[in-house]
């Protein structure tokens, strides 16, 4: 794109961010993250004009907005989870439904092989966990598992893996978006082979309530940062009007934010899974009311919280 053209297309949002007197720090945020983007295009493409200089410019005075005191540094904090990681999960919604989309179809392989091959279970979930389920299925104790470790120790170790598994599925977005696909589909397949098992001996609706406890934000966080691994890869495979280097820097700053706004969600999935679930004697209606809570926040804050704010922000 001609320099000239860069600058007529965006000049008038230029302005009205430079004139904008009395902008909220929702507001800021969302003005710095525009100008920095197009502050990085121009370097790109105009790295000595004088647009360039202008953006820089711009782009520290809005700096300067939205960290010039520490009260506003404490704001920034939660600025990124109320405003900046919401519009990041709008702006990049085509990726959330992709992993989506592999995972469901990975979960489905999972179900099926287990449904037509007795061996499978056990080669996804290893014949001494198999084994122990079903001895506590004889003990009429089927999900004796969560009973076994001390509570603070497996809230550790469950926060801990799930989390590295997170930025792992992340990460492996770089192999051209293959690796994250790769890492959905296994996680998909023990899932549904997993989910099968339970089914598959008449413990299926029992499992739900007890499983999905911690389950719902669990795989929910897994399937969004299989959607950061996507942009990564994407940013490689599909640069658009930057340079590639220049796209990948932008993919992998977006997708690490998106994998950083989901610790509070693996971390809470691991309170539940570690103190809540292991209570499996607990009321049937107990249980349905945590599982439709933790949906019911994440179909909000991913798809409709972002949906309302990016109208907000594009009417502002």
């Amino acid at each position: 794109m001609r320099e000239a053209l860069f600058v007529k297309q965006n000049s008038d949002k230029w302005q009205r961010y430079e004139n904008m007197r009395q902008a909220n720090p929702d507001e800021i945020a969302t003005q710095f993250i525009e100008i920095t983007n197009d502050l990085a295009y121009a370097r790109t493409f105009y790295p000595d004009s004088k647009t360039t200089a202008y953006l820089n410019g711009l782009a520290s005075k809005l700096h300067q907005s939205v960290y010039k005191n520490k009260k506003e540094k404490t704001s920034r904090f939660i600025t990124f989870w109320k405003t900046e990681l919401p519009l990041l999960f709008f702006v990049h919604r085509k990726q959330i439904f992709y992993a989506l989309a592999f995972f469901l179809v990975a979960c489905a392989i999972g179900v099926l092989s287990a449904k037509y091959d007795d061996t499978f279970v056990r080669l996804i979930m290893g014949d001494e966990y198999v084994n122990m389920t079903n001895e506590n299925i004889a003990k009429g104790d089927p999900f004796g598992v969560y009973k076994h470790q001390n509570e603070l120790v497996m809230f550790v170790q469950i926060g801990s893996n799930n989390i590295f598994v997170a930025l792992y599925t992340f990460v492996l977005g770089i192999i051209f978006s293959i690796g994250t696909i790769v890492s959905l589909f296994r996680n998909g397949i023990m899932l549904g082979s997993f989910q099968y098992f339970f089914f598959s001996k008449g413990l299926g609706i029992q499992s739900v309530l007890v499983i999905w406890i911690h389950g719902t934000l669990e795989i929910s966080a897994i399937v969004l940062a299989g959607a950061a691994g996507l942009v990564l890869g994407n940013s490689f495979l599909f640069p658009k009007t930057y340079t590639r280097k220049a796209s990948v820097l932008q993919g992998a700053k977006d997708g690490l934010k998106m994998v950083i706004g989901l610790v509070p969600i693996f971390i809470v999935a691991a309170i539940f899974e570690s103190f809540v679930t292991r209570h499996t004697e607990m009321p049937w209606i107990l249980s349905s009311l945590i599982l439709l809570i933790s949906a019911a926040f994440m179909v909000w804050y991913v798809i409709i919280y972002p949906l309302k704010l990016s109208k907000k922000t594009t009417v502002n």
